[in-house]
C-alpha cells in the first residue's frame, strides 16, 4: 500500500485516511467484531439474512460478495448452527438462507452491541458536535450509495424497462390533476428507442431497477428525450442527472446538434433538472396532450462520441 498516490491528489489521501479512521473505530479489523467469535464479515451477512430469510443471491447482491466468499461465510454460520441454507421449494435453482433460533438470538445480541458502539461513538462529543457528526454520516452514506448506481441499455420489452415505465405512468396519473391515461399520450414504436437511432437506459442500484430513460429516434428531426423517472426513494442521488447526461451523449452518438422533451408542468423536480442543465423552452414542436412545456438543448462537442 503506497504512502501517496501516483498523482498526489489530496482528494484520494482524504478517502483513505478516511477509510482507515473507520475501519479502526469500528473494530472492523479484529477477529473478534463487537467481542463475539467472528469478524465484521460473518456478522454483517448474518444482520443481513434478516427475521425472515432471503435468498442467496440477493444476499450477495444486497452486499456485493463474491459468490465464493459468501459461500464460505455461510457455511461457517451454518457449521456453528446460525443459518440453514437450502434450496427453494418452487425453483430447485434458487438457495435460500434463514436464521436458526440461535442465529435469532445472535442477530438480536449483535444488533444491542451495534447500538452500545454507535453510543460510544457520540458519547464523548457535546450536542453540537454529535449533530455535525450524524449529519456528515448521512452524507456520506447518500455520496456512497449514488456511486454504486450503475446504468445499462436495455431492450425496451426487458422486463425492468416494462417496470419503469409502468411506475413513471402510475406516478403521472396520481400527479396530473386530471389522471393520466397512456392511450391519450403520445405514444412511438419501440424501434424508434432501440438502436441505432433510439436507446432504453435503465438506473440500477442493488440490482433492481431504479429508474429510466429513453432516447426515440427523431429521423429528419432531433431524437427527443422520453419517460425519464427515477424512482421516490432514489432521488436525491443525482440519478435523474446522470440519465438525462447519459441520454444526451447517445443523441450525440447519433450526429445530431440538439436534443428535445416535452413536460407537464405538475413535474416541478424534471422541469427545475432540465433549466439546470441548459434546457430553454421552445415553442411545441409535438402534439403530445399532457405536454406544457417544450424544451431543446443545444449539444457541445465535449458530449462522448459528437461528430461536428
Amino acid at each position: 500500500m503506497s504512502e501517496t498516490d501516483d498523482d498526489g491528489s489530496s482528494d484520494v489521501q482524504q478517502v483513505r485516511s478516511f477509510n482507515r479512521t473507520v475501519t479502526d473505530r469500528v473494530g472492523a479489523l479484529t477477529d473478534e467484531y463487537l467481542g463475539r467469535a467472528r469478524a465484521l464479515g460473518e456478522a454483517r451477512v448474518l444482520w443481513e439474512i434478516g427475521r425472515d430469510g432471503t435468498e442467496v443471491r440477493a444476499l450477495r447482491a444486497r452486499l456485493h460478495l463474491d459468490s465464493g466468499y459468501l459461500s464460505r461465510v455461510l457455511r461457517s454460520l451454518e457449521r456453528d448452527g446460525l443459518v440453514v441454507v437450502d434450496t427453494d421449494d418452487r425453483d430447485r435453482r434458487v438457495r435460500t438462507v434463514r436464521l436458526t433460533a440461535r442465529g435469532r438470538s445472535e442477530r438480536g445480541l449483535l444488533d444491542r452491541r451495534s447500538d452500545a458502539l454507535a453510543r460510544s461513538l457520540l458519547e464523548p462529543l457535546d450536542e453540537h458536535q454529535r449533530r455535525q457528526l450524524v449529519d456528515a454520516m448521512a452524507r456520506v452514506e447518500r455520496l456512497l450509495t449514488a456511486a454504486l448506481v450503475t446504468i445499462v441499455p436495455v431492450d425496451p420489452s426487458h422486463p425492468d424497462a416494462v417496470h419503469c415505465l409502468e411506475s413513471y405512468f402510475a406516478e403521472l396519473d396520481r400527479r396530473f390533476p386530471a389522471g393520466f391515461e397512456e392511450g391519450r399520450s403520445r405514444t412511438y414504436a419501440l424501434d424508434d428507442v432501440r438502436p441505432p437511432h433510439g436507446v432504453v437506459l435503465v438506473a440500477y442500484l442493488d440490482g433492481k431497477p431504479i429508474g429510466a430513460g429513453s432516447l426515440k429516434s427523431g429521423g429528419n428531426k432531433p431524437p427527443e428525450i422520453k419517460r425519464l423517472w427515477v424512482h421516490p426513494d432514489a432521488r436525491g442521488l443525482g440519478v435523474g442527472r446522470r440519465l438525462l447526461e447519459s441520454l444526451e451523449e447517445r443523441a450525440a452518438r447519433t450526429g445530431s446538434r440538439t436534443v428535445r422533451l416535452d413536460t407537464n408542468a405538475a413535474l416541478t423536480e424534471a422541469i427545475a433538472l432540465y433549466r439546470a442543465t441548459g434546457y430553454v423552452e421552445v415553442s411545441p414542436f409535438n402534439n403530445e396532450t399532457y405536454a406544457d412545456f417544450w424544451f431543446s438543448k443545444r449539444l457541445t462537442k465535449r458530449q462522448v462520441g459528437y461528430r461536428g
